[in-house]
């Protein structure tokens, strides 16, 4: 596979209005632990690596307060670091060792559409296990954009992902052998579309949406499978307006892949999904996902 300088997708970080709330739901429902809580922000961890996947930090509404990624080196971290300034980001912090928990080495910039991005090298991990019906990882985070051809170039050209798909709306970018780590969907307005997180097999994202109904909160697409990336997926509404998603098997490339473009990926008419029985979305579920902006300030 090609040599990214960036490794994966690691974490991300949301507002709420409720934070109490926002920790019950997540872990009693959604299916993520306590990792940590330090000053007002709770660290929450999935199954597998990563120290947390989901920062959850109080805020007058639901916002996209960073995207988070860990790099394969730390010459990649610093290198990166000169690229995005070079790129006209603004610098939110240079590199230098991470307050978080998680520790490690980290910078953070706001790319030139808004959205907050944090870099990260010699974070801690843990021991993965498998757990049946919950989560392992972040799989990928849906970014809105007024102009999508120009934030694919950005990811690609200054941050070193490939381009491995692109439909009639979205953009889907690679970093490492999964089909995609972002996805760029055109839109009115930048911001949040949502967070995907990956579960064990199509097996899991089943027990998992039926948890979801069981707590009252409905599926808002799917059960489906995906073009692009081939994954299976469930989408949900958080309590404070975030979509969430489950998904599974998603597809796995390597340099010999060729992608697709808009042309190649066109449905039957009424058809959402390659399996055709995935319901039309919710208008809920379609009102959220352009509902949660970046956040434009840091306390």
């Amino acid at each position: 596979m090609s040599d990214f300088p960036v490794a994966a997708l690691r974490s991300v970080e949301i507002a709420t209005p409720h934070p109490a709330g926002s920790v019950d739901f997540y872990t009693r429902v959604w299916g993520l632990d306590v990792a940590a809580d330090m000053d007002g922000t709770v660290y929450l961890a999935a199954t597998g690596r990563d120290f947390h996947v989901l920062e959850l930090t109080p805020g007058a509404a639901t916002s996209l307060r960073k995207v988070s990624f860990r790099t394969r080196s730390q010459e990649d971290l610093h290198r990166l670091f000169e690229r995005a300034r070079q790129a006209g980001c603004e610098v939110i912090s240079s590199p230098a060792p991470s307050r978080a928990p998680s520790g490690g080495e980290n910078f953070v910039v706001r790319e030139p559409q808004g959205c907050a991005m944090e870099f990260v090298h010699g974070d801690r991990t843990k021991a993965e296990r498998l757990v049946a019906d919950r989560p392992e990882r972040l799989a990928h985070i849906n970014i809105n954009s007024t102009d999508v051809e120009k934030l694919s170039a950005f990811y690609q050209e200054t941050l070193g992902f490939r381009l491995s798909d692109r439909s009639k709306l979205m953009a889907f970018l690679c970093c490492n052998s999964d089909h995609h780590a972002i996805v760029l969907a055109e839109a009115p307005l930048n911001g949040l579309n949502h967070v995907a997180f990956l579960m064990p097999d199509l097996e899991s994202v089943m027990r998992g949406s039926g948890r979801m109904v069981d707590h009252g909160y409905p599926i808002g697409w799917g059960v489906g499978r995906h073009g692009p990336g081939d994954n299976v997926f469930a989408y949900f509404v958080d309590p404070t307006g975030a979509v969430i998603e489950y998904t599974a098997e998603v597809l796995q490339i390597d340099d010999s892949y060729v992608p697709k473009g808009p042309g190649e990926w066109v449905w039957p008419p009424g058809r959402t999904d390659q399996w055709g029985i995935a319901p039309p979305k919710s208008d809920a579920c379609k009102s959220a996902q352009l509902a949660i902006p970046f956040a434009t300030a840091r306390s």
